[in-house]
């Protein structure tokens, strides 16, 4: 399967673009560069784990993708609480971070049957 093809990469990447584009005009380039950073690690790892030739390889990079999401909705609390994210868009990316975080979720479950075998 390619990473391509999986909806959780879908909706990653799709709310790393809308991060990026939310906050491009925001001036604070620390947080910026930080919560830009966690949302664009979640696609990346996923698809990192993907073309790895071992399930495990997978997994590992699949708990970073996860890791990543736990980040990211963190940073969009504290964003939501200064005021550099809109309130409703904020509650919007928390609910995506978690439904994102379900299915890798579901996907490290998957990948670690293999490994049992």
């Amino acid at each position: 399967m390619r990473f391509e093809d999986l909806d959780v990469w879908k909706r990653s990447a799709r709310l790393s673009v809308d991060i990026y584009k939310n906050l491009s005009g925001l001036k604070d380039y620390g947080f910026k560069d930080q919560i830009t950073r966690s949302g664009l690690s979640i696609p990346s790892n996923i698809s990192e784990g993907f073309e790895r030739e071992s399930p495990k390889d997978c997994v590992k990079f699949l708990l970073y993708a996860k890791g990543s999401c736990g980040e990211l909705r963190t940073q969009i609390y504290i964003g939501k609480e200064i005021s550099y994210i809109d309130a409703e868009v904020g509650s919007q990316w928390v609910a995506e971070t978690e439904e994102i975080s379900n299915m890798i979720g579901g996907l490290i479950k998957t990948k670690r049957r293999f490994l049992k075998g």
